[in-house]
């Protein structure tokens, strides 16, 4: 069937499908010199992070989930002051350069950004965003298997160079029947997604060349003028960034957010997602990197790499803090030598107008994109019960639970909306509408009320394996941080003033209660998870801690061992982890293949 005749969405969801089979061909398998990326490269924030990494890049290896024959590298940041994922691509690249020294220009690169403790996504904090499992595949997909698919095309059309992407994004296209993405320009290559203004607000937006008019076909190049990093509407508007087309459907709209789309229908603009950059641009920015020495400051790889590009690029960007978490001093300085080097340099764009940009890095995404009938759940084919033991799951207005690679008892029950992964429930279970459940063994007689979240950890306490679990509301802003023990009135937990729940678990207010910086108290860094031997004891007892909140009755935590959320990461047992997944993988393999046989 010629493309044209092919709807936009249809056409996408068999392109992402094609993907997925012919990556699926690959798994396990050596792959031929050109076929697959010479090397795939993870960054991690720190020494356990590269550590737990390195250790489950093992397990896929010696499990087969992911093409063999590929060098499979994890870089970490150095130890002292955040460098963000720019610095963390400068300090891959001198990675690069002291594993292969010049044969790495003949190299094609994957580069994942996965440093950083996910905070918004907890379930994914102590083994990282690219290890998070997506309801997909046979064994069960994560991101990482997923970027390798969805990018299974880009090596034999890339000179050597290095493509950048971060874990947490699923970027979904369709080019047409004959056409692939080619990254053979000089200079930098991204890939361009048509999306709302609302949309663009909050992402990089390219000003293409006003010379070489669009014809809105799936897959085009062009050159950016200039690059604007989360402008504002006024700015687009001022920089020539909007685009305008008429008779175009909302729906093929990228980031999957066009509701308010109708009132302007007519405009959108171009956003990004990855980025390449071919090897002359790679060896500019690592000679770069060994002249400054020590990074200080969080760079940003889009914003202070892409904003010096194209030919249109002014110094005024290095300025503008607005964006940035937290301001360092030496943070212009470096931004405008990062300009003067990258300045003239090219800034290509893969326009994809039938494309699709997701994030999966907060609670609320995660179960919107895997319980709903969303457009990726559609495009990808997720599963609602994925490599489980199943059992009978509702759909309830056009949601259901997402059951991964665990094991559920058919007397228990799971509302719609829920997630659940890496689990056992028992009999008398039942969870609540919209909870994640990751990592745990619920055995005994429970209720889990709607909007909370249980994520179990093992741990080695000098030298011994203990368990803790973590316990909230899906909506409990982690993040959220105060200065002083009198603003911690402020907190909330599952919606209760944090300073009420200290009260029913007969903890007292005193710094002593958090771990880390005294001056940044948040529901991260609160020591209220006890430490416990096994880990259905630690299920139940934070389930007690949670119950006492809801019920507004005590439940000492006073004789307790507690740690924080930053602590638990400190001491998680990944060994022992993944031995808990491999156990459950185990007898679920074994009663599926009991019922073929039957």
């Amino acid at each position: 069937m010629a493309a044209g005749s092919v709807s936009p969405d249809i056409s996408l969801r068999e392109a992402t499908q094609r993907k997925l089979r012919r990556f699926s061909e690959l798994r396990g398998k050596p792959v031929a010199a050109g076929e697959f990326w010479d090397i795939v490269a993870i960054t991690a924030a720190d020494e356990k992070q590269e550590l737990a990494y390195r250790q489950q890049l093992s397990e896929k290896l010696r499990r087969k989930e992911l093409p063999l024959g590929v060098q499979y590298h994890v870089f970490v940041d150095p130890a002292g002051a955040k460098i963000g994922n720019g610095g963390s691509t400068l300090c891959a690249l001198r990675c690069l350069e002291k594993l292969y020294e010049d044969k790495w220009n003949s190299f094609t690169i994957l580069l994942i950004h996965s440093g950083g403790y996910s905070q918004r996504l907890p379930n994914s904090s102590a083994l990282g965003k690219i290890f998070t499992a997506l309801p997909l595949g046979n064994p069960i997909y994560q991101m990482l298997e997923l970027k390798l698919a969805m990018y299974i095309d880009f090596p034999s059309h890339m000179n050597p160079g290095v493509l950048v992407t971060c874990a947490d994004d699923i970027e979904l296209y369709s080019t047409g029947e004959f056409e692939c993405i080619r990254f053979d320009k000089t200079g930098f290559t991204a890939l361009a997604h048509p999306s709302s203004l609302t949309v663009g607000t909050k992402h990089g937006v390219f000003v293409l060349d006003p010379s070489t008019p669009l014809k809105h076909q799936e897959l085009e190049y062009r050159c950016c003028y200039r690059f604007l990093h989360k402008p504002s509407i006024e700015k687009m508007h001022q920089f020539n960034a909007v685009c305008r087309r008429e008779n175009f459907c909302a729906q093929d709209f990228a980031r999957s957010n066009t509701a308010y789309l109708h009132s302007k229908s007519f405009e959108y603009v171009y956003t990004d997602s990855l980025f390449y950059m071919d090897h002359k641009s790679a060896k500019k920015l690592l000679a770069f990197y060994e002249e400054i020495g020590t990074l200080n400051c969080e760079i940003d790889a889009y914003g202070d790499f892409l904003q010096a590009l194209g030919p249109g690029a002014t110094v005024e960007y290095t300025r503008n803090t607005s964006n940035v978490t937290k301001e360092e001093s030496e943070l212009v300085d470096m931004r405008q030598r990062i300009f003067h080097l990258l300045k003239g340099t090219p800034l290509n764009v893969v326009v994809l107008n039938n494309s699709r940009f997701y994030h999966i890095g907060t609670t609320e995404e995660y179960l919107f994109h895997f319980t709903s009938n969303s457009s990726l759940k559609l495009e990808l084919g997720l599963q609602s019960m994925a490599f489980s033991i199943p059992l009978d799951i509702p759909e309830y207005s056009g949601k259901r639970a997402c059951v991964i690679h665990s094991i559920l008892d058919s007397r228990c029950s799971v509302a719609p909306g829920s997630i659940i992964e890496y689990s056992r429930l028992g009999p008398d279970v039942f969870i609540g509408e919209n909870c994640i459940i990751s990592s745990s063994y619920i055995i005994s007689k429970s209720v889990l009320p709607a909007y909370s979240f249980l994520c179990s950890l093992s741990l080695k306490i000098n030298g011994h394996l203990k368990y803790s679990t973590m316990i909230f509301g899906v909506q409990d802003n982690l993040k959220k941080n105060v200065k002083t023990l009198l603003d911690i009135k402020l907190l909330q937990f599952f919606g209760v003033s944090f300073l009420s729940c200290l009260d029913i678990w007969n903890l007292k207010v005193r710094e002593e209660l958090f771990s880390g910086n005294k001056t940044c108290l948040s529901l991260w860094n609160a020591r209220i998870f006890p430490i416990c031997s096994s880990l259905t004891e630690s299920v139940t007892t934070s389930l007690k801690m949670l119950n006492a909140v809801k019920s507004n009755s005590p439940f000492s935590l006073n004789s307790c061992e507690l740690l924080s959320i930053e602590e638990m990461l400190l001491h998680k047992d990944v060994e022992d982890m993944i031995a808990y997944r491999e156990q459950i993988f185990l007898e679920i393999s074994l009663v599926k293949k009991e019922s073929e046989i039957s």
